[in-house]
């Protein structure tokens, strides 16, 4: 087991910033604009949206964006906020950095300021502090946590609706004449 000072090979950060609320301005502009309108109007049918470009299975998409609307409308009937779908939702960002190989918070923390290092000692603790650390960002940046796990998984994953197979598109020949010898 490594040290946690040492990176795991090939582990990478995220496409944009946990605050990069609109993304960036490339060729994903117009999705992550998407994302942010829905990740600020509507958190469940992005939550929705992001496990099932994850998962790919049929149904995911309701799976996951019914019972999050449930929490989602429970909180703020009762609390006045969305405080329970971070509960619900926390674990596809565990899901989105194993996956993509993608380093956690407290990872990042620990390479940008080195405050994080010395209470890791193995793997299994790094894990379950990224883990932690996956929780706290849902539940304290919830809204901007859906967005950031929405830009990077339509960046990295082509929506599982979209079949992308090439397209024959047949030419008819120009007009053509009989005639004799040029």
């Amino acid at each position: 087991m490594g040290a946690w000072w040492v990176r795991p090979m090939g582990r990478t950060q995220w496409d944009s910033s946990l605050f990069a609320c609109l993304g960036r301005n490339d060729e994903f502009c117009s999705s992550d604009l998407e994302v942010c309108l829905l990740g600020s109007t509507v958190p469940c049918m992005l939550y929705g949206s992001n496990a099932e470009r994850l998962g790919s299975t049929p149904g995911t998409f309701a799976t996951h964006c019914l019972p999050y609307c449930g929490l989602y409308l429970i909180g703020n009937s009762f609390f006045g906020g969305n405080c329970i779908a971070p509960w619900f939702s926390y674990p596809s960002r565990t899901a989105i950095r194993r996956k993509f190989n993608l380093e956690g918070s407290c990872e990042a923390l620990d390479r940008s300021c080195g405050c994080c290092g010395s209470f890791v000692e193995d793997d299994l603790q790094r894990e379950q502090c990224e883990s932690a650390c996956d929780f706290a960002t849902h539940v304290f940046c919830h809204p901007c946590a859906l967005c950031q796990e929405g830009r990077e998984i339509r960046r990295r994953v082509p929506h599982p609706g979209f079949n992308a197979q090439p397209i024959l598109v047949m030419i008819p020949p120009g007009e053509q004449s009989m005639g004799r010898g040029a």
